[in-house]
Parts: structure tokens; sequence; C-alpha cells
């Protein structure tokens, strides 16, 4: 039981750090593509699919793309996403400047940081409900004691309790790596 609802926890925290990590900061990660599909071949792939991502400067992001056929899809999925930047072609690289960030544009971005810090939380809370929900099921068939129930809801509440610092502790740090300037 402990372990189950542990592991949902942990795979929440990992979905939580995913999701930030595609918010840009100051500086070029790979990970501010992550979110990219392209149309190969009819279906929807992750840019990841179709080029690998380097950053050879800190503002650049640099594609080296598999397939020189999709290059205009890759380019396309780019100049449609809320990156707002326009790639630019060379034979079989694609390269992304990325523009300085303006202060309304970071304060946008930690608008939306907080946004996933909140889902993060309401996923740990409806995981933290749904076990609460199984033991006093178990202690309902008098599997578990009225005691057993009531220690079961204390661990549970301390294990929610951990992983939102874990989440805070994660978003104040995003926050931080925005708003340098």
């Amino acid at each position: 039981m402990d372990s189950t609802l542990k592991n949902h926890m942990l795979k929440t925290i990992e979905n939580f750090k995913n999701q930030i990590a595609a918010i840009r900061t100051g500086r070029a990660n790979p990970e501010l593509l992550s979110r990219i599909q392209v149309e190969c071949y009819g279906t929807m792939v992750p840019i990841k699919q179709v080029a690998s991502v380097m950053v050879p400067e800190s503002m650049t992001l640099q594609l080296n793309v598999f397939d020189k056929s999709i290059i205009r899809n890759i380019e396309k999925a780019i100049t449609t996403s809320d990156l707002n930047v326009s790639p630019q072609i060379d034979g079989a690289v694609i390269r992304i400047r990325l523009p300085e960030l303006t202060e309304a544009r970071r304060k946008e971005f930690v608008k939306i940081l907080k946004k996933e810090e909140e889902d993060a939380k309401i996923a740990l809370r409806n995981i933290r409900r749904d076990a609460i929900e199984l033991v006093k099921k178990q202690e309902k068939n008098r599997e578990i004691s009225e005691d057993d129930l009531k220690h079961l809801t204390e661990e549970i509440q301390k294990e929610l309790d951990h992983f939102i610092v874990i989440v805070e502790n994660l978003s104040l740090e995003k926050e931080h790596e925005i708003m340098k300037v």
C-alpha cells in the first residue's frame, strides 16, 4: 500500500519536472522543444524522434534533422508553437535563436509555472484521497482496526506533505531560473 502510494506520487513529481522543464528560462534548453509534435509520415511524433537537439550557444538551439524530407514539417511545428521563434534552415540543420526574455514574458512564464505547480498539487491530493478511501474501505470490511485506520491516514498525510514540499521547492527553483536576468 505505502509503496504504491509513494510510486504514484513519484510519478506525479516526474511529470511535474517534465512539464516545468519545457518552460523557458533565460537560456536555451533542449527541453523547450519537448512538447512540440511534428507530422512525420502521417503521424504526429515528438521532435526528438526526428532530430537531435543541441545547444551550441546559450541562446541558440540547433536541430540536426534525420530525414531532410520532413524539414518543412519541423519548421512549421516550431513556428506554430507557443515559443514565438522563427527557425532558420541550413541544409539538414535548423537553428533557433531565442530572443531575450522581457520582464513581462518572464512573468507570463511564472504564471504558467504556478498553474503547473497547482496541477501537480491537485494530482497529489487526489492520490491521497484515493489512498484514504482504500484504507477506510479496509477498516469497514474489518481488514484493519480503527487505530490502524487512524495511523495509516496520518502516514498518508505525511507522505502528501512531503511531496507537496518537493513540488514547491522545484517550482521555486524554476521561478528563480525564469526571473534571473
